[in-house]
């Protein structure tokens, strides 16, 4: 099981995420495994590839700077597509295989879910999603579409969090929506 412990807005300064996108391309029989992309991800050490274009990690952005993240894309009427990857700053070098997206300034509703690692890392399903939503809306915050109308949210998995457990054995990981 697992439950929201904080809720907060914060700052998201202009940032360029750099990752792979899955999309319906990526379906066997109807659905991917969101836990074997991750799993591919760290086999082939790609975030690494990421963090040797960035050239400063302590560059202030969302949260910690060596967050892995799940960037889910929502638009009515398209596919939707799940990217892994990480946020850098705008001028870091897109490596070969990779793609990106630029994000303007915005606010993030962030909920901090804590739970064991087998119901909250890397989780199929959307009821996690669901709760955070929910959550943030009772707290006045209301997730945003962009200029092409597509609502943006990321799990975000911080080493210092997500890797760490507490005496009970849970650790953390942080659902954000743009609002």
């Amino acid at each position: 099981m697992f439950e929201i412990i904080k809720v907060y807005k914060e700052n998201f300064p202009k940032q360029k995420f750099i990752g792979k996108k899955y999309d319906n391309a990526n379906r066997v029989n109807g659905t991917f495994s969101v836990k074997e992309k991750w799993n591919e991800c760290f086999k082939e050490d790609w975030f690494k590839l990421i963090e040797n274009n960035i050239e400063n990690m302590s560059v202030t952005k969302t949260g910690d700077s060596d967050a892995y993240i799940g960037l889910l894309r929502n638009k009515p009427k398209e596919p939707f597509q799940y990217w892994i990857g990480m946020f850098t700053p705008q001028n870091t070098e897109v490596p070969n295989g990779f793609d990106f997206i630029d994000f303007p300034e915005s606010e993030l509703g962030v909920c901090r879910v804590c739970g064991k690692e087998e119901d909250i890392l890397f989780y199929e399903g959307i009821e996690i999603l669901d709760m955070c939503n929910k959550k943030l809306q009772q707290e006045g915050m209301n997730h945003a579409h962009d200029k092409d109308d597509v609502c943006w949210a990321f799990e975000r998995y911080s080493s210092n969090r997500t890797k760490t457990k507490d005496k009970e054995g849970n650790v953390i990981v942080e659902i954000c929506f743009f609002v």
